[in-house]
């Protein structure tokens, strides 16, 4: 498969993906030279808390759960996230470390995305790249809400 073809594949898997259709398709085009496709099987770490965030997903199929290490408890599902959810949001902010792990619930299909090259097209083009930088600050609050109900399922209700 020629590169031209890979760009054109991941232009429409873009496309289809809730969290980014709407985008201009110029910019689509300009994230999809920045992505790959992937697949991973269940089982495995996508990321894990405090290690290097380089990358990030855009889930087409499957589901990766959320978590993050309680001292003495181990790694806590905060949420699980499927088709249509973007996976990471570490990568657009320094010092660019995972505040949360993910690992594969269920084999997922996705586009991997370099963060550093994404950062670049956020700083180029002001604003397609606060649309983005918006929709990331939207996970980023949910994902934190997600957090906090799970920390107050966990020790108000432990054993359950």
């Amino acid at each position: 498969m020629g590169e031209r073809h890979a760009v054109v594949e991941r232009l429409r898997l873009l496309a289809m993906h809730d969290f980014v259709a709407d985008l201009p398709s110029n910019w689509l085009h300009r994230l999809a030279v920045a992505g790959r496709p992937v697949y991973f099987a269940a089982g495995r770490r996508l990321c894990r808390e405090d290690a290097p965030a380089e990358q990030f997903w855009l889930l087409h199929s499957g589901a990766v759960a959320v978590d993050f290490s309680v001292p003495g408890h181990g790694n806590i599902v905060v949420e699980r996230v499927g088709a249509g959810a973007p996976v990471g949001w570490s990568w657009m902010r320094p010092p660019f470390r995972w505040r949360f792990g993910a690992i594969v619930a269920e084999d997922i299909r996705a586009l991997e995305f370099d963060a550093a090259r994404v950062r670049n097209l956020i700083a180029e083009d002001a604003e397609p790249g606060q649309e983005l930088t918006g929709r990331m600050l939207d996970v980023v609050t949910d994902r934190l809400q997600h957090a906090r109900h799970r920390l107050i399922e966990v020790y108000a209700y432990p054993g359950d």
